[in-house]
């Protein structure tokens, strides 16, 4: 299942009828009522980066929780080829 994140059309189509639900209502700032409504909701929230190119350069990405090592399909080289 996906799940609509900020910035999607799904997102957008329902912030819309939320801040135009609170318009009608008279609430004087809709806009921000709806935004905070949904980034409360965890269907909404973003569910970060969906590649390893999307977590920023290499040598400043976050630690893996867990503490577990990344494998970028580098292997370990051993000594060379003995003469």
């Amino acid at each position: 299942m996906t799940v609509p994140e900020p910035g999607s059309k799904a997102y957008d189509q329902k912030r819309q009828r939320l801040r135009r639900e609170y318009e009608d209502q008279g609430e004087p700032d809709a806009n921000e009522r709806a935004k905070t409504e949904l980034e409360r909701d965890p269907q909404y929230r973003p569910s970060g980066p969906r590649t390893e190119r999307g977590r920023g350069p290499k040598g400043e990405r976050e630690e893996p929780p867990g503490g577990e090592q990344e494998t970028g399909g580098e292997q370990e080289r051993g000594p060379g080829p003995s003469a």
